[in-house]
C-alpha cells in the first residue's frame, strides 16, 4: 500500500484533533494515545517529505505533541496511585478467613479430616480475632458468619454434638463428596523417587492423560538419571509435577518467602523500577480472573521482551472463552473445588497485629511443561512497579486481575528472570498447555510450500479447536515497519481466519495491544470494507480507528509477503498414543553430549 506525504498528514490532523478533544474530555489516556499517534504520523511525514517550509514546523509540533502525551501517562499513573486506597487490616483477614474456610471445605469434600478440621479452625480463631480489630458492623457480621460456619462444621467432624439451638440450619454448609476428575489424573505411569522408595505419587499428566502410554509404563535407570538432570535450571531445581503436588499448601502462619529470591530484572524494568510490590498494594480488590472467563483482549504486554509468550497467552485466553474448557486457567494454584484459580490473600498473616510488612508475599504454584514433563513452579507474587505506579510486567487491562502477570512470572522464573532473550510460541504454548508444537515457515519460491492447503488447514482446524495458532514476522526494514505499522522480528496471536466473499482474512492481536497493520483490510482502508463485508465480519472501520487496541484484518497475501512463519499447537486428544523417551545421546563432534527428554507423538499430515 503506497503512501504520500499528503495523506501522512491528514492523518496526523486527523489524530491530533482527536487527542485534543479527548484532553478536552479529561480522558487523559486515550488523549495520550492521539497525541503519540500524532506525533508519529508527522516524524514519517518529516522522513518521507523533500525539502520543504513544512518540516520543521512538523517536527516542532511532533515533539510538542510526545512531551503532552508523557505529561498525561504521568498523570494517569499518578491518579491511579492517589486514587488506590489500601485495604484495612479488618477487610484482609475477612479475605483470608474466606480463603481458609473455601479450603477447609475442599479438604472435607475430600475426606481429609484432619486437615480439614485444622484449616476450620483457623479461619474460626482469624475471624474472631480480626472481628476484635474493627468497629465495622457489617464487617463483624460476615467474620462472624463465617467463623460460626466454620465452627459448627469442625464440631460435627470432632462429633461433637451441638446444643439443639445451635445445630446447623439446612444449607449452611453443604459438603459433598468431591467429584472425580475429569481425566487429569487417568493413565498416570508410576515413578519411583530413589531405590529406597518402593513408591512414588503418579506424575501429573494433564491435557495428556488420555492418551495410552506404548511400551514400559514405569521410568529405566537411564530415564530417571536424564530427568534428574534437567530438572535443575538456570541453577534453581524444578521437580515433576506430581498428583500429591494438587494438595499443596498456601497459607501459613509464618509469612511465605520464596527461597530462589527476586527475580533479575531487565535493563529496560531498571532504568524505570521503583519498587516490588504486591497485588494487595495496588489492587482494591485482588482477584485471579475478572468474570468467568479469561479474556485475550485485556492482555498487554509491556517492556519484558517475551511477545511470543504473550501471543501464547492471548491464543490459549480466546480458546478458553470460545470452547468453555480450562487451557491456562487450569495451571494456576490455589485453587477451589470447581477447579478455578483463586486469589491468595494470606502474604500479610498477622493476628491481632496492625502491622503490615509490604516485603511479605503470598504463595502460588504453577504447572509448566518443561525438558520433557509438568514441572512444578513455586512463586510469590511480588512485581516490579515503575516510577509512576505502572508495572513492569504484561498485565491484565481488567482492574484487579492477576492471572496474566503471575502466570508471565512463573516462566520468566524457569527462564532465568525478566531479562528475557525471547523465544517462539511453539516452546511457549508446549509449556503452558502440553499442545504438540509444529513451526510452519512460509516459503513461497520453494515448491514444497502450498499456502492453498495451509489456509485451508487453519480455516477448518482453528474453527474446531485442534489448533492454537500465531505468527511472526521476520526482519523488516525501517521503511517497510512505519508504511506498514507491523513489528519486525515479532508474534502476533491469530484470533479467527475467515473466508468470506472469495476473500481470505485474518485476525490478528499484537501483544502490545497497540500499533496495528495499516495496509489492506486495516481501520485505515477505505477501498476494501463494503458494507456486506463489514456486517459478515461483526467490523466498523470507523469505530476501530477511534481507539487502537493492536487487533486487526489482514489479507493472506499481505501474511505471505510480510510474515515469516506460523507456529501450531495441536490437541493431544486428536492423537491415541504417546511414547516417552527421556535419554543421553552422545554426538561425535568435539564428544558433545545431548539431553533427549520429551514425548514422541506418531507424525500425520493434519488437513
Amino acid at each position: 500500500m503506497s503512501w504520500n506525504v499528503e495523506d501522512i498528514v491528514e492523518d496526523a490532523l486527523t489524530s491530533s484533533s482527536r487527542a485534543v478533544q479527548f484532553d478536552k474530555d479529561g480522558k487523559q489516556e486515550v488523549a495520550a494515545f492521539y497525541y503519540r499517534e500524532a506525533a508519529k504520523f508527522l516524524d514519517l511525514a518529516v522522513n518521507s517529505a523533500g525539502d520543504g517550509v513544512n518540516k520543521e514546523s512538523w517536527q516542532n509540533k511532533a515533539e510538542e505533541y510526545k512531551e503532552r502525551a508523557k505529561e498525561l501517562d504521568q498523570m494517569v499513573a499518578k491518579e491511579r496511585t492517589l486514587a488506590h486506597t489500601e485495604q484495612s487490616t479488618s477487610q484482609k483477614h475477612l479475605q483470608q478467613c474466606h480463603f481458609l474456610f473455601l479450603q477447609a471445605l475442599d479438604a472435607d469434600e475430600s475426606g481429609n479430616k484432619d486437615e480439614a478440621v485444622e484449616l476450620y479452625s483457623q479461619a474460626i480463631q482469624l475471624g474472631l480475632t480480626a472481628k476484635k480489630t474493627t468497629g465495622d458492623v457489617e464487617l463483624q457480621e460476615k467474620l462472624t458468619n463465617l467463623a460460626r460456619k466454620a465452627l459448627e462444621r469442625a464440631e460435627e467432624l470432632k462429633g461433637i454434638s451441638a446444643p439443639e439451638g445451635n445445630k446447623p440450619q439446612p444449607g449452611r454448609v453443604s459438603v459433598q463428596p468431591r467429584l472425580p476428575a475429569l481425566d487429569e489424573n487417568k493413565s498416570t505411569p508410576s515413578v519411583v523417587r530413589s531405590s529406597a522408595q518402593a513408591s512414588r505419587p503418579p506424575l501429573h499428566r494433564g491435557s495428556s492423560a488420555h492418551l495410552k502410554v506404548t511400551g514400559q509404563a514405569n521410568y529405566t535407570e537411564e530415564e530417571k538419571r536424564v530427568l534428574l538432570q534437567t530438572s535443575r535450571i538456570n541453577n534453581i531445581e524444578y521437580l515433576p509435577f506430581m498428583s500429591v503436588d494438587l494438595d499443596e499448601r498456601f497459607q501459613y502462619t509464618l509469612p511465605f518467602t520464596d527461597r530462589d529470591g527476586l527475580l533479575a530484572l531487565s535493563p529496560k524494568q531498571h532504568k524505570n523500577f521503583s519498587k516490588w510490590t504486591r497485588p494487595s498494594d495496588f489492587c482494591p480488590e485482588p482477584k485471579m480472573v475478572v468474570g468467568q472467563h479469561v479474556d485475550c483482549f485485556s492482555i498487554k504486554q509491556t517492556i519484558v521482551s517475551d511477545c511470543s509468550f504473550v501471543a501464547s497467552l492471548a491464543v490459549s485466553a480466546l480458546y478458553e472463552r470460545r470452547f468453555g474448557r480450562r487451557l491456562v486457567t487450569s495451571i494456576i494454584y490455589p485453587r477451589n473445588s470447581r477447579k478455578e484459580p483463586i486469589y491468595n490473600p494470606f502474604g500479610k498473616f498477622h493476628l491481632g497485629s496492625h502491622v503490615e510488612h509490604n516485603i511479605i508475599s503470598c504463595k502460588y504454584m504453577v504447572k509448566l511443561h518443561i525438558n520433557g514433563v509438568p514441572r512444578k513452579i513455586i512463586i510469590d507474587d511480588q512485581l516490579p512497579l515503575g516510577r509512576h505506579g505502572e508495572l513492569l510486567c504484561s498485565y491484565s487491562s481488567n482492574k484487579n486481575e492477576l492471572w496474566i502477570s503471575l502466570l508471565e512470572k512463573a516462566y520468566m522464573k524457569v527462564m532465568g528472570g525478566y531479562d528475557f532473550p525471547g523465544s517462539n510460541s511453539n516452546i511457549d504454548l508446549h509449556a503452558l498447555t502440553g499442545w504438540i508444537p509444529e513451526r510452519v515457515a512460509i516459503r513461497n519460491d520453494e515448491p514444497h510450500f502450498n499456502s492453498d492447503v495451509l489456509f485451508d488447514k487453519l480455516l477448518t482446524r482453528l474453527e474446531k479447536g485442534d489448533v492454537l495458532v500465531t505468527a511472526a514476522t521476520g526482519e523488516l526494514s525501517d521503511a517497510e515497519t512505519d508504511r506498514t505499522g507491523l513489528v519486525a522480528t515479532h508474534a502476533y496471536a491469530v484470533l479467527d481466519v475467515r473466508r468470506e466473499q472469495g476473500l481470505r482474512l485474518f485476525k490478528l492481536k499484537n501483544p502490545w495491544s497497540h500499533l496495528r497493520w495499516r495496509g489492506n483490510y486495516s481501520e485505515l482502508d477505505k477501498h476494501h470494507w463494503t458494507p456486506q463485508l463489514q456486517s459478515l465480519l461483526n467490523f466498523d472501520p470507523n469505530s476501530a480507528a477511534m481507539f487502537d487496541n493492536g487487533v486487526f484484518w489482514i489479507d493472506y497475501d499481505s501474511i505471505l509477503k510480510f510474515f515469516d512463519v506460523f507456529y501450531l499447537n495441536w490437541n493431544p486428544k486428536l492423537f491415541n498414543y504417546t511414547f516417552c523417551i527421556h535419554q543421553v545421546r552422545c554426538g561425535d563432534y568435539r564428544h558433545s553430549v545431548m539431553l533427549v527428554t520429551g514425548c514422541v507423538v506418531v507424525t500425520i499430515d493434519i488437513v
